[in-house]
């Protein structure tokens, strides 16, 4: 299970607040899981609630609870509902049990789970298109956090594999709920260059350069989304070489220059193509 975590190192103690997260820590030693999602309840209320109806406590014991299954049928039934449809949080809820399920053996060997990871990304993206504004995400940027590594992981084991096609869904999805992140699009495109889908590769380029461009400091990402970007100029710039495409290489490699000459990858790779540009 996976929420925020305090400041403070501690054991056990996740929030879905940053606001409390000194409070948990000194009491973690006080508390077991099941008494931190009591006082949770009395704390909900205070919580900013303005984008939705209702703070979903009964979402927040299940999971806490790691009552997985059944939180998801709860968060299921708010979503059939008229007056909950649009509320982002129990999406959210549904996204964080299907991806805790896919760790978990049990499910793993159920026909109903055994595509909780997808299912994961699925729900993650339902849920961004009903918070638009991010009124919740940076509640909860430890499970982005995990979720982006695990799902770039796949992603970059499917291209290394050959299979394009599968690495171009992981990707895409990962563009879905947090379209904000450039090393997704740049391996979305270059999942469709492998593919010889051109066209697409060329719009989804694009789309890269501009979430790239929108971004203050480079230097500031997240550390997960930070990798991403740097394994995606690599391969891509790594990509135009094998294909005889040294400018184009140059191009690509020298976007992350200022932000990643630290690993001896990107740098071995910067210095080969900047030398090849000299002779």
């Amino acid at each position: 299970m996976l929420l925020p975590t305090c400041q403070t190192p501690c054991t056990h103690t996740r929030i879905p607040h940053q606001a409390f997260r000194h409070l948990f820590c000194t009491l973690e030693d006080m508390m077991t899981i099941k008494k931190l999602a009591l006082l949770l309840l009395f704390l909900l209320p205070h919580l900013p609630v303005s984008a939705q109806s209702k703070p979903y406590d009964d979402l927040l014991v299940l999971y806490v609870d790691e009552d997985y299954e059944k939180c998801v049928y709860k968060a299921e039934r708010y979503v059939d509902r008229k007056a909950t449809h649009r509320d982002p949080l129990p999406y959210l809820y549904a996204s964080m049990c299907y991806f805790e399920m896919s760790k978990i053996p049990k499910y793993q060997e159920m026909d109903e789970y055994k595509r909780a990871g997808r299912d994961a990304l699925k729900w993650a993206a339902k849920y961004r298109r009903k918070d638009k504004n991010m009124d919740f995400f940076a509640n909860y940027e430890d499970y982005w956090s995990e979720l982006n590594t695990v799902t770039q992981e796949i992603g970059m084991n499917y291209l290394d594999e050959g299979s394009f096609s599968k690495a171009k869904s992981q990707f895409q999805r990962m563009t879905r709920y947090y379209p904000e992140n450039p090393g997704a699009w740049a391996m979305l495109a270059l999942a469709q260059k492998k593919m010889k889908a051109t066209r697409d590769a060329q719009d989804n380029t694009t789309k890269f350069h501009e979430v790239l461009d929108a971004i203050p400091n480079v230097a500031r990402l997240p550390k997960d989304e930070r990798i991403l970007l740097r394994e995606s100029l690599v391969r891509t710039a790594m990509y135009w070489e094998d294909q005889g495409e040294l400018s184009e290489a140059r191009k690509v490699i020298d976007l992350g220059k200022d932000y990643f000459m630290e690993n001896p990858e990107f740098k071995s790779l910067y210095e080969e193509l900047e030398g090849s540009a000299s002779r």
